[in-house]
């Protein structure tokens, strides 16, 4: 165990473990409908809009991955072209916003920094 903590410190003070380096793994894996990658880069359970379960496990994120990264926007397509939005009151957290049906920016991705690295935490519809 010190040893893998060592290891994450070591990764988060080198850089070697930025945002931009998860998100490209998790973008490829959404666009790849890659669940099991999904939720090793997830932590549990994943927030949903307002009024909506959480994801509370692997096996609920395969039967609801259609609601998570297609229902409300193509998750893929907006992830290949997004821009990062880091928070600038908390470091160790990231949004990405996609475009619903219409084009508004307001279906958002919610990424944390962890003990475990990087993960996705949430999905927020700002109309609902």
């Amino acid at each position: 165990m010190k040893t893998l903590t060592t290891l994450s410190l070591l990764l988060l003070l080198t850089g070697a473990d930025s945002a931009e380096t998860f998100f490209q793994s998790f973008k490829t894996a959404v666009s790849k409908h890659d669940v099991e990658t999904i939720a090793r880069l997830s932590k549990f359970p994943i927030e949903m809009s307002y009024g909506i379960p959480a994801i509370k496990t692997k096996v609920q994120l395969s039967k609801r991955y259609r609601q998570l990264f297609n229902e409300q926007t193509d998750a893929a397509a907006c992830f290949s072209k997004a821009t990062l939005e880091k928070d600038p009151e908390n470091p160790k957290h990231f949004s990405v916003a996609c475009p619903d049906v219409a084009g508004n920016p307001v279906v958002v991705y919610h990424f944390e920094q962890t003990k475990m690295g990087w993960k996705f935490t949430g999905l927020d519809n700002l109309n609902e």
